[in-house]
């Protein structure tokens, strides 16, 4: 009777720890190709005149390897820029942004190049249904689709003066056609797994609904995705993105990451920083 009390210890213990060592095991930061340059007032039109500058910015996703399924962080510009910009996107937006994505920096080209398909993404978490945060969403059809309810139903019916339409920030044609995916649609955070190791964030303020991601990996290293809550340095100076759906709630956003970062000690990564993805982009964190 001991020898089987202890195998069934022993088989318990062996099963907890499986489970907790089960989670994420690393994430990868990709770019969907860079925009610019182009002068930094343009996104940012409260920076002083003595700081303007010319900018080549990234366009972050990442790529999350968890035990249940890859798990994406926004997709990035439609496949189609690669083509030619001004097919797909207005002359106006390609002329200022500068998009030079390539097949390769195409989320699915991000995929293959780290030795997944497409099919093997479980959940996609779109941050926002800005033109270069939701751009491939249809590129995983048979995915679950985390999103806040507010934010899909701003990408369908976007205010007037955020571009009702359908033009960039939004364009309309990244959506058609979803109606009926898997849609996990939220109403503030939620813990993806269960399990800790991937939390969306609610961060409205440059969209009605824009989430931001907590990623725990099995190391106990954690990092926070802002996305387009903040998205450069410039923010954290106290400089607020120029397209903002509210001023108030953005900046209620940034205090909040800003906060996770320095209490508890997370390392925070923005949306759009040219320094930060020169110093640790396109690379593995674990």
């Amino acid at each position: 009777m001991k020898k089987v009390f202890a195998s069934l210890l022993g088989a318990v213990a062996l099963t907890v720890a499986a489970s907790a060592s089960a989670g994420v095991s690393k994430a990868y930061w990709a770019t969907s190709g860079m925009f610019g340059p182009f002068p930094i007032n343009g996104l940012i039109p409260s920076i002083p005149a003595d700081q303007v500058r010319d900018v080549t910015i990234p366009v972050s996703m990442w790529i999350v390897e968890h035990d249940k399924g890859i798990v994406l962080v926004d997709t990035g510009n439609n496949i189609a820029i690669t083509e030619g910009c001004e097919a797909y996107w207005n002359k106006g937006t390609c002329d200022f942004m500068k998009p030079n994505q390539t097949k390769d920096t195409t989320i699915t080209g991000w995929l293959k190049k780290l030795g997944y398909k497409n099919e093997d993404v479980r959940v996609v978490i779109t941050s926002h249904t800005h033109l270069d945060h939701m751009g491939n969403m249809k590129s995983f059809p048979n995915a679950i689709h985390a999103i806040q309810k507010a934010e899909l139903y701003q990408g369908w019916w976007p205010e007037t003066f955020q571009g009702r339409t359908g033009e960039p920030p939004f364009v309309r044609k990244d959506i058609e056609g979803t109606q009926m995916f898997n849609f996990l649609e939220l109403k503030g955070d939620y813990d993806v797994f269960g399990d800790g190791s991937v939390v969306i964030l609610s961060t409205p303020g440059h969209t009605l609904g824009h989430q931001s991601v907590q990623v725990t990996m099995d190391s106990g290293n954690r990092i926070l995705l802002a996305q387009d809550a903040i998205w450069m340095q410039e923010n954290l100076d106290g400089h607020p993105a120029g397209l903002n759906f509210s001023v108030q709630e953005y900046t209620n956003s940034v205090n909040r990451l800003k906060f996770m970062r320095d209490l508890q000690g997370i390392p925070l990564f923005m949306g759009h920083d040219e320094n930060q993805w020169k110093a640790g982009g396109d690379r593995w964190y674990r």
